[in-house]
């Protein structure tokens, strides 16, 4: 059973990165009481109906981002089993709908069956398209990635989302070799797509890994990433001790350790300097200032390390609730500057970043302002 003044505290910050606005969240925690499987005013009950409202009114895609919450953090019982379901059926019949192209590709790899969802796999004029890979953390599904999915036509690249190992519909276990899924994807995906061009956008715990896996496999072009542990999270003892419960929880259900013991046995899953220096490949990285999960130090040692690194950093908590359109614009003209070419794309995407950017600028000025007229008043 999880805490739920823990849960309601980070699914403000789940909640905006899935794009439901604030006043819907707070109308819907206000209904919940404690984290009872299945009962009146419990977690996953209170999501999974505020969602089947939405379903009614043929809303499916905001349907499934409920659906995503009462699943939250991981399924641990037929509640949130159920609205994981849910979530992949509302997902299923959203993308239906549209014509986007997306569609569902099961693959059966080395550790165990990952389920993704991909768009742009078919050559055009009988040229194979570069892959872009996303992949969330360990508390997000890939039916959060619809809208970059279907914008895969306008993007020109062959788009596959899916999920950590233990997260969702994969069916893998979570360990140190769990890099290795990359690669194997990739051997999955090669009669379909460039996979010689592959660019890892792959968030938080999933960045660690495609970074690793960028270290053995040269198909992969670029990374990009945020919140990404890198050394010190699994090294650093002290750091350990305030990691949120519900991120300790979480890791111990995804790798089958015990929630007193998982970080101590992750340990070793840590990236040298040594490795980050021998990256070929470049880097985008987006870092939350005032991370409570990802110590500085492992900003610093990117810094120091990797040879070829583009920084964004925010003044905010994990996962930059209040930068989640900005990470997302940057984060893919990240990727395209990397594949090269794509201008218009990138021109598209950079005009939308000087946009948000400017108002953003000019509601903290207005704040500012504000604050000042209140303080001398």
């Amino acid at each position: 059973m999880n805490d739920i003044a823990e849960l309601k505290q980070f699914v403000e910050v789940h909640g905006r990165i899935l794009g439901i606005p604030r006043e819907r969240l707070r109308q819907v925690l206000r209904r919940i009481r404690h984290d009872q499987d299945g009962e009146p005013g419990s977690w996953a009950r209170e999501w999974t109906e505020a969602g089947v409202e939405l379903e009614r009114r043929g809303r499916e895609l905001e349907a499934g981002r409920h659906f995503n919450i009462a699943r939250f953090p991981f399924v641990d019982g037929p509640a949130r089993a159920q609205a994981q379901e849910r979530n992949v059926a509302s997902f299923n019949r959203w993308r239906s709908g549209q014509s986007s192209g997306i569609r569902r590709l099961d693959l059966d790899l080395p550790a165990g069956r990952v389920r993704c969802w991909a768009a742009g796999l078919d050559a055009k004029g009988g040229e194979l398209r570069p892959v872009l890979l996303l992949s969330g953390g360990i508390v997000s599904v890939k039916e959060q990635f619809g809208p970059i999915l279907a914008r895969a036509s306008r993007l020109g690249v062959a788009i596959v989302a899916t999920e950590m190992p233990g997260v969702g519909e994969n069916a893998q276990r979570y360990t140190a070799d769990s890099h290795r899924m990359v690669p194997d994807l990739l051997d999955a995906l090669g009669d379909r797509a460039d996979v010689s061009r592959t660019y890892a956008l792959m968030m938080s715990f999933s960045g660690h890994l495609a970074l690793r896996a960028a270290l053995h496999d040269k198909r992969l072009r670029g990374v990009i990433t945020a919140g990404a542990p890198i050394r010190e999270f699994f090294t650093d003892t002290v750091w350990r001790q305030n990691i949120p419960r519900v991120t300790v929880d979480t890791l111990a259900h995804l790798t089958g350790e015990e929630p007193a013991t998982v970080l101590q046995h992750m340990t070793d899953w840590a990236l040298t300097p040594q490795e980050l220096a021998s990256l070929e490949v470049p880097v985008a990285y987006t870092a939350s200032g005032r991370d409570e999960i990802i110590p500085p130090g492992d900003r610093l040692l990117l810094e120091q390390q990797v040879r070829e690194l583009r920084m964004l950093v925010h003044d905010d908590v994990h996962g930059s609730p209040s930068h989640v359109a900005e990470s997302r614009l940057w984060s893919l003209r990240s990727a395209l500057e990397m594949l090269g070419g794509y201008a218009p794309q990138r021109a598209a995407l950079g005009a939308a970043l000087s946009v948000l950017r400017t108002r953003q600028r000019a509601a903290e000025a207005f704040a500012r302002r504000a604050a000042v007229r209140e303080s001398s008043g």
